[in-house]
């Protein structure tokens, strides 16, 4: 018998995620406050829901992969929320960007409803959600899993169980995301200096590609750069966000991230200079003077 989960938040993630579920043999409810996509895929074959309430009144698994905690907050407690119609016993994936104090105390508001929850957030990009490649961070109980385990593999090349407690998979995403944002503001930084300074970008980033200095997002990124497409994969505004839990974070325990910081500011420039919702890669154009490729920089 076909298994039936729910995915609230059909954006560049979750829609790769749900198409991996239907793909590999479940029923898929869906919901996303842009009607006309969860209908859209509804037209493939899954099941478009109204609300998180009416995926929740089909499901016994829920995947949220909406853009941050308040949000989530909405999703399982507002107006038509999920939390109130979700059986005892049913798992709800947090697979969102969010504080890790956030994660932990969400997981002990829905125990007290009898509800389960894993912290799974993903990482990998659309190409991979959509290919079911992805990998997931995750942390909760046994019985969390045993809910979930065929739907985790049917997503994730790589699903890490990190322990018990939820929260932990939320670390560990934080710092990927540490890194993420200061490999994108590096790179940035790196080819506008060589546009600067005269260099051909082409020439910049075959050379970088095949030497030490290279990393995955110099690689990615460089290329939304060379092509001059700026279309959003992951918006900047993004970086804004996470970077800002990433100091959040280390600033409840006094820890200090200079490099985070610095980043931080690039996104927020990039961000307020009018990019907040190009791809990532735009913090490049808070460089003065520079020629890109297909336009000239601001």
């Amino acid at each position: 018998m076909t298994t039936a989960v729910g995915l609230i938040g059909l954006g560049a993630m979750g829609l790769g995620m749900a198409s991996s579920l239907r793909r590999a043999g479940f029923e898929v409810h869906v919901c996303d406050v842009r009607r006309a996509a969860a209908e859209a895929f509804a037209a493939e074959g899954g099941v478009a829901c109204s609300s998180p309430a009416d995926v929740a009144a089909g499901c016994d698994v829920i995947f949220s992969v909406v853009v941050n905690a308040e949000q989530t907050e909405a999703v399982l407690f507002g107006a038509d929320g999920a939390a109130a119609a979700m059986r005892p016993g049913s798992v709800f994936a947090l697979c969102s960007t969010v504080p890790p104090a956030f994660a932990a105390s969400l997981a002990q508001r829905l125990a007290t409803q009898g509800l389960l929850m894993l912290d799974a957030p993903i990482s990998g990009g659309p190409a991979r959600a959509a290919r079911g490649e992805m990998t997931m961070m995750t942390a909760g109980s046994p019985a969390a899993y045993a809910k979930c385990e065929g739907m985790l593999s049917a997503m994730a090349a790589k699903v890490y169980r990190l322990g018990d407690a939820p929260g932990t998979g939320s670390k560990v995403k934080i710092i990927n995301q540490l890194l993420a944002g200061v490999h994108i503001a590096a790179a940035a930084e790196a080819m506008a200096l060589g546009i600067r300074e005269g260099v051909a970008p082409e020439a910049i980033y075959e050379v970088i590609t095949h030497s030490a200095g290279n990393s995955w997002m110099f690689e990615n990124r460089m290329a939304h750069v060379l092509a001059g497409d700026f279309t959003p994969l992951s918006a900047v505004d993004i970086f804004v966000k996470d970077l800002g839990l990433v100091l959040d974070t280390a600033r409840a325990s006094k820890f200090p991230l200079p490099l985070t910081a610095a980043a931080h500011q690039m996104f927020l420039l990039a961000s307020s200079a009018g990019y907040a919702k190009e791809d990532d890669a735009a913090v490049i154009k808070i460089f003065p003077g520079i020629t890109l490729p297909g336009k000239r920089g601001d």
